[in-house]
């Protein structure tokens, strides 16, 4: 844990110095992916989009994994949209350590309202944002398998950080919760996956799942 600390440590001084460059409607977060669950470690400028340190990734798996141009562990150019309907224009790159595994991840947002209302001498840079609602196509095995790897680990690190001997059925029923909100669920395989883990049927994740959509509808 002490190599990994080091590592995303090391990526602060690019985190101030970006977010310096770049100015106040620039936020940089860094993630600590051995620690799903509270995985921000890091903020700056964090007003843009109100990430605060403790709290856990929010696009990760549904919005970066998922899209057909993740590939050598980064994702340029996406949008997402703020509570407040602001548009943040966002970059994530993926942080492995030594022995390639990911570790962490270092994420750009920016507030670009302000450039919306120039985009007449800002086309360059507000090209076509990428379109989240298509499904991902990976163009080889490699990238397919690089993927399933990272949710892979995030499933493992999750379960890890919360199983205990005498887990009780509300106990699963809230991992299965947060994993569905960070849609772990999205990727083919992780049902089974969770439910080998935890030690249950994959029926009852299912049956977990089902409760959860039910008392949120």
């Amino acid at each position: 844990m002490e190599e990994i600390e080091k590592i995303l440590e090391s990526f602060v001084p690019i985190a101030k110095s970006t977010a310096k460059m770049f100015g106040p409607n620039c936020e940089v977060v860094i993630h600590d992916l051995t620690n799903p669950q509270a995985s921000v470690m890091f903020t700056v400028n964090n007003h843009v989009t109100g990430r605060e340190v403790g709290q856990s990734f929010d696009h990760l798996v549904k919005t970066v994994l998922q899209s057909k141009d993740f590939k050598e562990d980064h994702l340029a150019g996406y949008t997402f949209t703020t509570e407040d309907k602001r548009t943040i224009r966002s970059s994530t790159s993926l942080i492995r350590d030594s022995k390639q595994k990911v570790i962490g991840a270092f994420c750009i947002n920016f507030d670009v309202e302000a450039l919306n209302q120039m985009q007449h001498f800002m086309d360059a840079f507000l090209s076509p944002p990428v379109n989240m609602q298509e499904n991902r196509t990976p163009s080889s095995e490699d990238e397919i398998e690089n993927v399933e790897g990272i949710v892979d680990q995030l499933i493992q690190q999750i379960i890890q950080n919360s199983v205990h001997p005498v887990m009780k059925r509300h106990e699963k029923i809230e991992l299965i919760r947060f994993m569905d909100e960070k849609g772990i669920f999205l990727m083919k395989g992780s049902v089974e996956k969770v439910a080998s883990l935890l030690g249950i049927s994959k029926v009852t994740v299912y049956s977990y799942l089902d409760d959860i959509k039910t008392k949120s509808s």
